[in-house]
């Protein structure tokens, strides 16, 4: 019996280190396999006639929406005084100013029917940019249709075209990839 007692003495004695050393054992994980490294999504670059494409559009918005704010100020004033030119109430002088003032009106017009045309038939040619031509479709025969009633001396109504081609614009630039 004495036997047994020293055996569990010395038996209990080794479980209590045993147990107390397992204790502090820091456990380690062993580090997962580690993944290749996610690649950051990589920006396509549209082809250069695409981003050229959208540059010109953009360009092209600007001046009819510079031009149409420019000439709402002025059209309704000018219609008036063309009104009163016709019917002689105004000094030859100052008529003449007003014809002046709409040569210049229609001419400017002209200009941004040119640069439309351009625009659109650059659409119409290259191959990189005919998918996004249902957008701009049209915006030289508005221009034209705005030059007419310039011409007329309809300038309020002048102004309606050229809204249209700004919203044309502005979907086709929508469209085009950055």
């Amino acid at each position: 019996m004495r036997d047994f007692r020293i055996a569990a003495f010395g038996l209990s004695f080794l479980l209590i280190f045993t147990i107390s050393a397992a204790a502090q054992k820091k456990t380690t994980k062993k580090p997962a396999p580690k993944k290749p490294p996610a690649t950051a999504p990589v920006k396509i670059l549209p082809p250069l006639d695409v981003r050229a494409g959208r540059e010109k559009v953009d360009i092209q918005l600007s001046n009819v929406t510079d031009f149409e704010e420019k000439l709402g100020v002025i059209a309704q004033g000018l219609e008036v005084a063309d009104a009163d030119a016709r019917a002689g109430n105004l000094r030859p002088a100052t008529a003449a100013k007003i014809r002046a003032k709409k040569a210049e009106i229609v001419e400017a017009i002209r200009n941004i029917k040119v640069g439309l045309g351009i625009l659109e038939s650059e659409f119409r040619v290259k191959p990189a940019l005919q998918k996004y031509l249902p957008a701009l479709e049209g915006i030289s025969d508005l221009s034209a249709e705005s030059e007419d009633l310039a011409i007329a001396g309809k300038f309020v109504a002048a102004k309606d075209p050229l809204r249209e081609i700004g919203k044309k614009l502005t979907d086709a630039l929508a469209l085009l990839p950055l």
